[in-house]
């Protein structure tokens, strides 16, 4: 994964209302911290900083240029988001060197298709590696080609690139194939689900009775005090 540069500044201003203003400027709060660095505190473009984690992902590594000189490299470490607005609210970055080796999390990718009438359910979306951390890999790849119900991929049958060693134990389920269900098991299912739901919406409709009840109370018993 190649890096990314990206300038930052100083932070001055802590706490929710200096992260708030940092926010409405436009910019990440962040820390960088490791090697025994005393943690500093910056800001990151955010536009920027977003574009850089939707291309290379959660591992993205960064040529951070702080505008006091600063020039470090640095990888994700915690990602806090909004999860309304789906914007990110603090990032922590961790200080990394060429040819460091760094452990961390990576996405598994499923590829091919699993035989017919299979579903295929996903146990790990990552594993836990080693690697460089200039050469930290985006994803990793694991065949479900023509896999049978019953089948399972572990963390041992995901290919790793050159350098990249598991950490994970190997025998970690990543995905199972299970056999689909039949037309005739959907439809044994679908009473209890009916059912289920009449049972929730009669429950709903009796609260809804007594909050209605109890208001009327009340107001009769402001009427009487009246």
């Amino acid at each position: 994964m190649s890096e990314v540069k990206i300038s930052a500044e100083p932070r001055t201003e802590f706490g929710k209302g200096g992260a708030r203003r940092t926010r409405r400027a436009g910019l990440v709060p962040a820390v960088l911290y490791g090697h025994g660095e005393k943690p500093q505190h910056i800001a990151l473009p955010a536009r920027e900083f977003a574009a850089a984690i939707r291309r290379g992902g959660a591992n993205q590594l960064f040529a951070i240029e702080v505008s006091d000189g600063t020039q470090v490299l640095a990888l994700p470490k915690a990602i806090q988001r909004d999860p309304i607005k789906d914007s990110f609210e603090h990032v922590d970055l961790l200080l990394v060197r060429r040819g460091e080796k760094v452990t961390v999390d990576v996405p598994v990718q499923l590829t091919g298709e699993a035989a017919k009438n299979t579903l295929i359910v996903h146990d790990h979306d990552t594993l836990s590696v080693t690697a460089d951390a200039t050469k930290v890999p985006d994803h990793l790849e694991a065949s479900v080609e023509g896999m049978e119900a019953g089948s399972q991929v572990t963390a041992g049958d995901v290919e790793l690139p050159s350098g990249v060693e598991l950490i994970a134990d190997p025998a970690l389920s990543v995905a199972s194939v299970t056999a689909a269900p039949t037309a005739e098991q959907l439809e044994a299912t679908l009473p209890e689900a009916e059912e289920a739901a009449e049972e929730t919406e009669a429950g709903e409709e009796t609260a809804e009775g007594a909050e209605a009840a109890e208001g009327e109370q009340a107001e009769a018993e402001a009427k009487t005090e009246a």
